[in-house]
């Protein structure tokens, strides 16, 4: 074997650049792999240590007021651990050179014990003193956005009364590690803020002496989720308690557990494509250079070499290259692991990170890029072994030569001779050309994939903050107020146009499959915050009936004219039927919304609303913040503008930083897959380039014929590689579509474009490198004969 191990050398420096095009193609896909794999875990890992050493609660709920006496009662519910009341209230701040109005959630600290369930990471500074009402701690994220240090000082306004309250400490929470205020879509550390104060002093501010608004529960690890929250319902009913809920649709940890879903399904998707691109080029590469080497081998069977030995020779050969992809991928993936963890680490605000320890996932990787390989070479191994010696020693037997296109005898005036040479070549190797088609469409597929995220995301942004929420404001309120609100907001300064909305919790089911979630009451003709069906069209919500997002639909498997059932979790709690009467489209959430008047019927009570959307006078601004700071009964101000600015910066971190990573791991595989077929045309092709030259073509002419072939091959990838990319885009869509959000199948046809320029592009390189080549061409030695 040592004969075959010093070919095998020599085959490799020989062809080192298609062997360095492959492996970088099957680097992309292990790098994908091990970034993908490697930082969900580890991110995943995170969370979990997290969550265990800061106790983070498994079970929720809020209360108008109830007293502490209940606390004893809720931790007798059978499989609760440990329960954790507090006060917990949204009041609005006022925040020195900071013009808007932003929102804090002020939660209280026990004064004669440490917190037993979401505690606080402290990060600077000190806990509030028991006696100081006016010391707070704040989460870090918000005293980053304004500079904040321990001994800043900010005013809010609670329960109605203005007070000066001083930073004495900045923390994190296991709570918080997404923290959306009251009707913003996406995280503002501006003008949202998460507060601690001594429960002294907010049960003095809220009237809540011996009671708590708040609870959260630790559950024994078997106990019944359903059944726990079925009994605090019960125990908080009379106090005024909104619907228990569970870890899931906690909102921090559920925005959470959707970024590292889409993580763990890029995982899925997009590393299985690049190892099979690699596939076609090792069957590519090698059954050129078994084409090549047939003599050699019928020589070393004639001279007693054994099929397995030579079978093992080009194993080898692919083992090698495999190996080089998976040396190069696993430092590029490593590498790109940590930078997204670290990424996704910062963005979600974790105190540490835990850094996963995977080997499984690199034997994992080099498994699949060997089984690719061998996959990929497994035809030409077997004509090596249907090889008899005798036959491999000769000539190959000389193509059939027969009129192209069925002799159509004016095909030769039509294109030039040159054009002719190279149909003819693609016609009697047609197996060989649509290989060679398909992987370049593959390349071309993998780029069109990659990009069609900027598409789906901007198509998002379009019809959420353009078509459909057009308001510049929405104020929340406390809590639920009379109607009559709308003439007090109304005369704000500045106000334009109101437009008010009602909230109100509730499970929907159809049959078996349950989801909770907002019913929304929206006025007739609401103008403001538009509803939009799934062909993007202004819906009006029927008198009677619940329209569902298409989403939600799916998940109960409810369509127009389905009754489901809806328990009303607000208010006076019952359960209703309803007839879906339409499927909108929304991107965000899994909605439900009727009409407002329809829902205060259901609701048994007067007309109230939650918020009220507002269309205002840009100049007037300035007066219209003054003004919402005055207001007692405002929870919070979100500003369209200001969502949509903070959405495009969290897209530029999460989303448009993994799509770059995949795109220009795509772009190395196309590159890899455009050089790999020029360089084995030029092998194919040598000695047939070497003779026109010696009849007088030009180097320049001789070029032309061979890049001709590229051209041709590339020109025909184009439309199935956009076909493969739409139908890995609907992959990936489907994917990544999660009860939080979604984006739409939009591939627009500048991202087709895009991912054309880009495989020409790589073309035009290789032409420029395989051309050098053809000008070397040694016309001799190619043109010698192997006797």
């Amino acid at each position: 074997m040592a004969t075959l191990d010093t070919k095998l050398q020599r085959d490799l420096r020989r062809l080192w650049g298609q062997v360095l095009a492959i492996a970088l193609v099957i680097a992309g896909g292990v790098a994908s792999l091990v970034l993908s794999i490697g930082s969900f875990r580890s991110l995943d890992e995170t969370r979990t240590a997290y969550y265990e050493r800061y106790e983070f609660a498994d079970v929720f709920a809020e209360v108008t007021g109830a007293p502490n006496t209940l606390v004893a009662q809720i931790a007798e519910i059978s499989g609760v651990a440990a329960v954790e009341a507090r006060i917990a209230e949204f009041a609005l701040l006022d925040i020195p050179d900071f013009r808007e109005p932003a929102t804090g959630r002020f939660i209280s600290l026990p004064e004669d014990r440490p917190p037993q369930l979401n505690r606080p990471y402290m990060r600077a500074g000190r806990l509030p003193g028991p006696s100081q009402f006016n010391e707070v701690m704040v989460n870090e994220s918000f005293a980053k956005a304004h500079a904040f240090e321990p001994g800043d000082r900010f005013s809010a306004t609670l329960n109605g009364r203005r007070r000066e309250l001083t930073i004495v400490g900045i923390a994190l929470s296991p709570e918080y590690v997404y923290a959306i205020g009251p009707g913003d879509r996406m995280p503002d550390d501006r003008r949202f803020g998460v507060i601690w104060m001594w429960e002294r002093a907010l049960a003095e501010a809220y009237g809540l002496d011996g009671a708590f608004s708040s609870v959260s529960l630790k559950l024994m690890p078997d106990a019944v989720e359903t059944e726990v929250i079925g009994a605090l319902d019960d125990l908080l009913d009379r106090y005024g308690g909104g619907a228990a809920y569970g870890r899931k649709d906690q909102t921090s940890h559920a925005y959470l557990d959707h970024g590292l879903d889409m993580l763990r399904n890029m995982s899925r998707t997009l590393p299985p494509i690049f190892l099979i691109v690699s596939a076609f080029l090792v069957n590519l590469t090698l059954s050129r250079l078994v084409a090549l080497e047939r003599e050699q081998i019928g020589l070393l069977k004639a001279l007693g070499y054994f099929n397995t030995s030579i079978v093992a020779h080009y194993l080898k050969f692919v083992a090698a290259i495999a190996f080089i992809g998976i040396a190069i991928g696993s430092a590029a993936g490593t590498w790109l692991g940590v930078y997204v963890t670290r990424l996704f680490g910062e963005y979600y605000r974790f105190p540490f990170l835990v850094f996963a320890d995977n080997p499984d996932v690199y034997v994992l990787a080099a498994v699949l890029s060997i089984a690719a390989g061998i996959g990929g070479a497994f035809r030409s191994l077997r004509e090596i072994v249907s090889l008899a010696a005798a036959v491999a020693m000769q000539p190959p037997t000389p193509p059939s030569f027969r009129p192209l296109l069925f002799g159509w005898p004016a095909l030769g005036s039509v294109v030039s001779p040159r054009t002719m040479m190279m149909l003819r070549n693609v016609s009697r190797k047609p197996i060989r050309a649509a290989l060679a088609t398909l992987g370049m469409a593959f390349a071309t597929g993998i780029l069109v994939v990659s990009l069609f995220v900027g598409n789906a995301m901007e198509e998002l942004i379009d019809v959420t903050y353009f078509m459909a929420d057009r308001q510049d404001a929405t104020i929340s309120f406390v809590e639920k107020r009379p109607e009559a609100v709308l003439f007090d907001v109304s005369r704000l300064p500045g106000v334009l146009a109101v437009e008010p909305y009602r909230q109100v919790p509730i499970r929907i089911r159809k049959g078996s499959r349950e989801r909770r979630t907002l019913l929304s009451g929206r006025p007739a003709g609401a103008d403001l915050s538009r509803i939009i069906d799934v062909d993007l069209r202004t819906v009006s919500l029927p008198e009677a009936g619940v329209a569902i997002s298409a989403y939600l639909g799916r998940l109960l498997d409810a369509r127009v004219g389905d009754t489901v059932e809806v328990d009303l979790l607000d208010g006076r709690r019952r359960t209703i039927q309803l007839t879906v009467a339409a499927l909108v489209e929304d991107y965000f959430g899994i909605a439900a919304m009727m009409d407002a008047q329809a829902l205060s019927r259901l609701l048994r009570e007067a007309p109230t609303v939650n918020g009220v959307h507002l269309s205002v006078d840009d100049g007037k601004l300035d007066l219209l913040y003054g003004a919402i700071k005055r207001m007692p009964t405002v929870a919070g101000v979100a500003l369209q503008r200001v969502s949509l600015v903070n959405f495009r910066q969290s897209l530029a971190i999460i989303v448009t930083t993994m799509a770059g990573i995949y795109t220009g791991l795509s772009v190395v595989t196309a590159f890899g897959v455009v050089y790999n077929s020029a360089r084995i045309s030029l092998s194919e092709h040598a000695r047939e380039l070497a003779t026109l030259r010696v009849l007088g073509f030009s180097q320049g002419e001789t070029m032309r014929i061979l890049l001709l072939e590229l051209a041709a091959i590339v020109a025909l990838a184009q439309p199935p590689g956009w076909a493969i990319g739409y139908g890995l885009s609907l992959v990936m869509n489907k994917q990544l579509a999660g009860e939080l959000m979604r984006a739409p199948l939009v591939v627009e046809n500048a991202t087709y474009v895009l991912a054309t320029a880009v495989i020409f592009f790589a073309a035009l390189i290789s032409a420029l490198v395989v051309g050098r080549r053809v000008y070397e061409l040694d016309l001799v030695s190619v043109l010698k004969t192997r006797e």
